[in-house]
């Protein structure tokens, strides 16, 4: 029978538990993502809305329907149309606040983002191995009840949305940074790259 030492076995554990913070980390990452893509998308469609509901709001009120078309009877059918429309989208913005639900999207996007960043932070600290798995187990199930209230009180995201996250992390990189990109924010005591360092002190002379 194989026998496990207590060191093998502590390092099984501690790979074990980070891996299920990695998973979290991932997850949370794209709900960050989501929140901010369904932000994004209600805020465009209020956008239009309000440019549809000015554009068909000044044609009834000018009448220039009736101005630009001969036969009045075909003026009026249209201008009853437009301003069903116009009835339509003045009832929907009313009954649906697309401005505040945008609002609760960014403001789960920024709760979300908080707990994105304890995640890295407590798989950083895993890696330095400073901490013991007993208190990395406490702070982790200290982040679960954190984003299960930041989840209780959001509203829900939508595919597109979703969809929308997955082309900004997976191809556009959203979250990716290189190490020039880096050490461009930093003091040249902090970066990695020398030549970046360089390159900065030569533009400042």
């Amino acid at each position: 029978m194989e026998r496990h030492s207590p060191i093998n076995d502590l390092l099984e554990s501690r790979q074990i538990l980070e891996g299920q913070l990695r998973e979290c980390f991932g997850r949370v990452v794209y709900s960050h993502k989501t929140h901010e893509k369904c932000a994004d998308i209600l805020l465009k469609r209020l956008s239009r809305m309000k440019f549809w509901v000015i554009f068909l709001s000044a044609i009834t009120t000018v009448g220039c329907i009736s101005q630009l078309i001969v036969l009045a009877r075909v003026g009026a059918v249209i201008a009853s149309s437009i301003s069903a429309v116009l009835l339509g989208l003045t009832l929907y913005t009313k009954d649906y606040n697309l401005a505040e639900l945008a609002q609760k999207h960014k403001q789960a996007a920024n709760n979300i983002w908080l707990i994105r960043e304890k995640y890295l932070s407590l798989i950083t600290d895993i890696a330095i191995g400073e901490k013991s798995s007993e208190i990395i187990q406490q702070e982790r199930d200290t982040l679960m009840d954190e984003l299960h209230l930041v989840y209780s009180s959001a509203p829900s995201t939508t595919s597109k949305a979703y969809k929308k996250a997955q082309q900004a992390l997976k191809y556009n990189e959203d979250m990716t940074f290189s190490d020039e990109e880096i050490d461009v924010f930093l003091p040249k005591e902090l970066r990695r790259n020398q030549t970046t360092a360089s390159q900065s002190n030569d533009q400042d002379s």
